[in-house]
């Protein structure tokens, strides 16, 4: 596992641009939504610690990570944005249906980045097994919401 050796909620603040007048969207899946609501946490909290204001952080739900490109695009023509994180959790099982959603996810996420001028982040756990998730959305390996809001707070103020 890639994150093995490295904690997702660990940065340095005082590289982090300051996120006061930026606006945030976040899109979560309600699929796995002990996972999503971690990572939820995670993205937030750090937001919040760089200095975003929370009114202006628009949270939408949606039913899958599937559905994630569609809920942002939406988002994004819909709202003044300066970045957007999806945010979901694609667990392993017996079928080919994780291969799917998760290439369909990434490959529409990627889309939305290409051809868009609000960069959009990939939150989105590809996970092998449930302790693996939790692992990676607030446990062990910390939380890749956290590394998310970093992520999208320097894509924000990329090029300013």
């Amino acid at each position: 596992m890639a994150t093995a050796n490295k904690n997702l909620s660990i940065y340095d603040k005082q590289t982090i641009p300051d996120a006061k007048d930026l606006r945030f969207g976040i899109v979560v899946s309600e699929w796995n939504h002990e996972i999503t609501e971690g990572l939820y946490s995670g993205a937030l909290a750090a937001l919040l610690d760089c200095g975003a204001l929370k009114e202006n952080i628009t949270r939408w739900n949606v039913p899958g990570s599937f559905e994630l490109a569609y809920g942002c695009k939406k988002m994004i023509t819909s709202r003044k944005l300066d970045a957007v994180i999806a945010i979901g959790s694609v667990i392993q099982g017996e079928t080919k249906h994780f291969d799917f959603v998760c290439s369909a996810t990434a490959q529409g996420i990627m889309e939305l980045n290409t051809a868009g001028d609000i960069p959009v982040i990939f939150c989105v756990l590809t996970d092998n097994n449930l302790q693996q998730a939790q692992e990676r959305s607030g446990g062990k390996h910390g939380n890749k919401g956290t590394e998310a809001a970093i992520a999208a707070i320097n894509m924000a103020t990329l090029g300013r």
